[in-house]
């Protein structure tokens, strides 16, 4: 019976800890980027993409921008807001997923610019 007990344990303590796991970084399951042409209107901004996180969450209005450092994903503005600076409606917490996010948009982005 003791035996029993322990193993009802330990499945438990497993399924925890899988379901701990699964939601310690969001996965990008999908990218879409749609690039511009270049123009002399659009600046620093090269690109839209719209992102599927763990195939449960889809976030768009992501912009593909050209900045001092490299390239980088800008996420979507409160249009509302009316501060002096803009206010993301979404962004990522950690840095772990923030990364992860670029890493495929702008993998997907350049691809996409090879592929034309």
């Amino acid at each position: 019976m003791a035996e029993k007990k322990n193993t009802t344990e330990k499945n438990t303590i497993e399924k925890d800890t899988a379901a701990t796991s699964a939601f310690d970084c969001l996965a990008v399951t999908q990218v879409s980027v749609w690039p511009f042409k270049e123009g002399p209107n659009l600046g620093h901004m090269k690109g839209m993409a719209q992102i599927v996180l763990n195939d449960q969450i889809v976030i768009r209005g992501l912009r593909v921008m050209e900045g001092e450092y490299g390239m980088f994903v800008g996420y979507p503005n409160d249009p509302f807001y009316k501060g002096e600076d803009f206010r993301s409606i979404c962004c990522p917490i950690t840095r772990q997923l923030k990364e992860h996010i670029e890493n495929c948009v702008i993998e997907k982005y350049q691809s996409s610019l090879a592929a034309v």
